[in-house]
C-alpha cells in the first residue's frame, strides 16, 4: 500500500512532504539538544508529539528521522510510540472517535456505544473508514468520570452519551 499525503506524492512521507519534513526539523532543532542521547531522550515524547500532529501518523521512516535527530535508536522510539495509545503508526481520519472504556464508563454502558459506532460507520476498534473520514478507537480512561460514559471526537469531549446519541454525535462531524 503507498502512503498519499495531502501534498499528493507517492512513497516516503518525508520525501513526498518536505514542507512538513523541515516544519519538524526545524522544531527539533529549536529544542535545547546537548548531543547525549541519553538527556536528548527527554525530547523524545514532545518531538513524537509534533511530528505526529504535523503528519497525523507516525510511520517508521518518521521514528527513524526524529531517532536520528535526537540521536537515538529507533527502538527506543519505537517503543515509546507502541506503549501510548495516543501516538499511531498507521493513518487516522479526520474525525478520531475514541469511546471511553474505563471502569466508570463501561459500567454504564460504553461497550454498547461503542458497538453503535462500529454499527453506523462498519468499522471496527482500530480501523478507518475508507474515505479517511472517520477512525474509531478506545481510550482506557479520559479523566472525566462523573461524565460516564464519554465518548471524545478529536479533541471535543461528549458525556453522559446514550447509544441514542451515536447518530447525532456522527452528524456533528462536518468537513
Amino acid at each position: 500500500m503507498e502512503d498519499k499525503c495531502s501534498c499528493g506524492q507517492k512513497d516516503s512521507i518525508i520525501a513526498k512532504c518536505p514542507e512538513k519534513r523541515d516544519e519538524l526539523e526545524k522544531y527539533i532543532s529549536s529544542l535545547p539538544l546537548s548531543g547525549n542521547s541519553v538527556s536528548d531522550r527527554g525530547f523524545l515524547i514532545q518531538s513524537l508529539h509534533k511530528a505526529q500532529a504535523i503528519f497525523g501518523y507516525l510511520p517508521e521512516e518518521l521514528q527513524l528521522f526524529v531517532a536520528d535527530k535526537l540521536g537515538l535508536h529507533l527502538s527506543e522510539v519505537y517503543g515509546v510510540v507502541s506503549f501510548y495509545t495516543y501516538f499511531t503508526t498507521v493513518p487516522v481520519g479526520k474525525f478520531k472517535i475514541n469511546v471511553c472504556t474505563g471502569t466508570a464508563c463501561y459500567v454504564k454502558g460504553a461497550e454498547k456505544i461503542l458497538g453503535e459506532f462500529k454499527r453506523y460507520l462498519g468499522i471496527s476498534e482500530g480501523e478507518t473508514t475508507k474515505d479517511m473520514k472517520f477512525s474509531l478507537g478506545c481510550l482506557r480512561c479520559v479523566g472525566a468520570c462523573s461524565l460516564a460514559p464519554v465518548v471524545m471526537v478529536n479533541d471535543k469531549v461528549y458525556g453522559n452519551v446514550t447509544s441514542k446519541m451515536v447518530p447525532d454525535i456522527l452528524d456533528a462531524c462536518k468537513d
